[in-house]
């Protein structure tokens, strides 16, 4: 009944589908997936291969702070409208097949590992920004991997005690000095965090400096294994 009052149509161009919550063929061929080669320690895809274990030049010059980052998609033209038409235009309905990128990703790069003993844990919007958009992309995209991979959500075991300015346009450098402090574990969820392996969920990884703020604050709350999980992993930091 639903797809005879709404047509199943492709998310970015508008073409007609055969089911609802997909791409067309032509739009899924835009999208980018990261695989290998890659390095061993922050799963970036490399351009040769180094063989296993290979690191690539940013974890050769200092260890990450998580364990490991399972992107659904290269940032690139295709993922990066899909993450406005979420983001920006209100397009919920995306979510789910967003969730479905980056759990099947999980599941390739950590087979059998995420499961119910894990928490997935959104990157957290402070309360003014949360207010004005009326809804938080990560925790949407947070909420539908917990579904799919078994794992018990914690929407708001962080929290952004600080607005901060939006990081378009700043080095690394000033990305950090911008979030330090920012992020920090809800004081009511602290206890949950204690010895725990935590899923943190973000749409966009860019730089790494939101992500590393919220790594931060939950090693500080106890938790001993942080992977990222995200829909589009920027490679190219001019494409942010």
């Amino acid at each position: 009944m639903i797809d005879l009052v709404f047509p199943p149509r492709c998310p970015l161009c508008g073409g007609a589908l055969a089911e609802q919550g997909g791409l067309c063929a032509s739009c899924w061929s835009g999208l980018e997936l990261p695989g290998q080669p890659a390095c061993g320690q922050c799963h970036r895809p490399l351009t040769h291969d180094h063989g296993d274990g290979a690191r690539c030049g940013d974890c050769i010059e200092a260890a990450p702070l998580h364990d490991g980052v399972a992107a659904g998609a290269v940032y690139n033209p295709a993922s990066r409208k899909l993450v406005l038409a979420l983001k920006n235009n209100g397009r919920l309905a995306l979510a789910p097949m967003l969730a479905r990128m980056i759990a099947a990703r999980l599941t390739t790069q950590f087979t059998g590992e995420i499961g119910p003993d894990w928490l997935v844990v959104p990157v957290p919007l402070h309360r003014w920004r949360l207010w004005r958009r009326g809804f938080n992309q990560s925790a949407l995209l947070a909420r539908e991997v917990a579904k799919l991979t078994g794992a018990r959500l914690h929407v708001d075991a962080l929290q952004r005690v600080r607005p901060t300015k939006k990081l378009r346009g700043m080095d690394a450098q000033e990305r950090r000095a911008m979030l330090a402090g920012a992020i920090a574990v809800h004081w009511r969820r602290g206890g949950v965090l204690q010895g725990r392996k935590v899923l943190l969920i973000d749409d966009v990884l860019t730089s790494g400096a939101t992500t590393d703020a919220c790594i931060e604050a939950l090693r500080g709350g106890g938790a001993h294994r942080v992977v990222i999980g995200c829909f589009a992993r920027v490679l190219n930091e001019e494409l942010a």
